[in-house]
């Protein structure tokens, strides 16, 4: 969109104030967070397997939707608010899930080599196998974002840190999020079922393996094991539910300070001979231009400002998680308002470290909610009573839902990744599945 002087922004009405705009974006980001849950989960029958559609998936086809849309089309600045809420919503995600993990931590002196030693398979199955194939497909720079893991939620939080949440690196996690959420359990599941019938593997290390940090891929990959092996069913959900427990434990850290520093040197070598832009750079022309004085500009000014992050951004997020949690649960406990509130404290005193120590905001997050949370915390106990009702996924649709609503400005460049997250997403997931399983069935015997 051309903002030309004197001519109504797609926004204005009677030209409302920066703040009236972006109050408006937050408005909407509101209404389709609760028409995603009200929609809720579909599973679909394909025959071959079946695949569940939650309201997360809804959310962000819903917010693309709306975003990418050319009749009444959203200031770009305005789509760059709704991106830099998302970081603050995976944060609180993040706690959510340290929260989960502190919680189970005494499980870990139970595990073994072979649970410790599989992280191992997801970092090299991802990162050597599918960033190869990214780059062979010209992904550009998305690929760092893409390959670096499966693109769960914290991988958003690490990435949004490292490059901001307005790069290709960025978008590169959001297709595979996206790719993920749609596809991977399916996929997995069958991944999982033909390797279990083929008996290359112990079924405990494929069930070591299908804990790739994913709940629903793990689910549906320790449910076609449990069925090739009825016998050892209790067994393999344990073990892969253990394992999901470590991935989520180590792979904050490993993929921090290992994982996504390690992708971005690969990358670089890789590509040192290329003397032409990435494939997935914008034309120019495709980004919208802003006249000084509009109010798209006015916006811009504003996302810039600690304001947006702490006094806009937390409201916004935490109201849209209680719409969300209103209609998944059919109403709010008040120990779901009481979590969120220590969520928020989490991250805020994770921000504050930050701030004194150039700490990373998402390992002082994880941090933070592990040491609070395990089972040598004075207030473990409570924390487990309270934060029971916060469900993860109805946390995770308003989170998705703005991130949704930042799509269009990224439309140039989502088309030209198009197709190809598709065979570099169906190789991270097998290669991270199957080197995990491997590794695990190395340290097994």
């Amino acid at each position: 969109m051309t903002a030309l002087a004197g001519a109504p922004s797609p926004l204005r009405l009677a030209v409302p104030s920066r703040r009236t705009a972006i109050a408006g974006l937050a408005v909407l980001g509101l209404v389709l967070t609760a028409v995603a849950e009200i929609i809720g989960a579909h599973t679909l029958d394909l025959g071959i397997g079946s695949v569940t559609i939650y309201p997360l998936a809804f959310g962000v086809i819903l917010g693309g939707a709306v975003s990418m849309q050319r009749l009444r089309r959203i200031p770009v600045s305005l789509q760059r608010v709704a991106t830099d809420l998302a970081p603050l919503g995976i944060l609180l995600l993040s706690a959510r899930l340290a929260l989960t993990v502190g919680q189970n931590l005494a499980v870990l002196k139970h595990v073994g080599a072979a649970l410790l030693l599989q992280e191992v398979g997801h970092l090299f199955g991802t990162v050597l196998f599918s960033l190869p194939i990214a780059v062979l497909l010209k992904m550009g720079r998305s690929t760092v974002g893409a390959c670096f893991s499966i693109d769960r939620e914290g991988s958003f939080a690490m990435v949004a840190e490292r490059y901001g949440s307005d790069s290709e690196e960025y978008r590169g996690v959001l297709a595979m999020y996206v790719f993920g959420t749609i596809v991977g359990a399916l996929y997995v599941s069958l991944l999982a079922s033909f390797l279990a019938h083929a008996g290359i593997f112990d079924p405990l290390a494929l069930a070591m393996g299908a804990g790739v940090g994913s709940g629903s891929m793990m689910a549906a990959a320790t449910s076609s094991i449990a069925s090739q092996y009825p016998a050892m069913a209790q067994q393999a959900l344990s073990v892969a539910a253990i394992s999901n427990l470590v991935t989520g434990f180590l792979g904050l850290y490993v993929g921090m300070y290992v994982a996504l520093p390690l992708a971005e040197r690969f990358y670089r070598f890789l590509t040192r001979n290329q003397q032409t832009a990435p494939a997935t750079t914008a034309a120019p022309e495709a980004a919208p231009t802003e006249q000084p004085g509009t109010l798209a500009a006015e916006a811009r000014e504003l996302t810039s400002s600690s304001s947006v992050s702490r006094w806009f951004a937390f409201p916004v997020m935490l109201v849209a998680m209680l719409i969300a949690e209103s209609i998944f649960g059919h109403g709010i406990q008040w120990r779901f308002v009481v979590g969120l509130g220590i969520m928020t404290v989490i991250v805020l005193a994770a921000q504050g470290i930050t701030r004194l120590t150039r700490l990373s905001t998402i390992i002082g997050v994880t941090t933070i909610g592990i040491v609070i949370s395990a089972p040598w915390s004075p207030i473990a106990g409570r924390l487990v009573d309270v934060m029971t009702p916060v469900d993860f996924l109805s946390l995770t649709t308003p989170v998705l839902v703005f991130a949704g609503l930042g799509l269009g400005k990224d439309a140039p460049l989502m088309r030209r990744i198009g197709w190809r997250i598709i065979p570099v997403g169906l190789i991270s997931f097998a290669t991270t599945f199957i080197a995990s399983a491997a590794i695990a069935e190395l340290a097994l015997h």
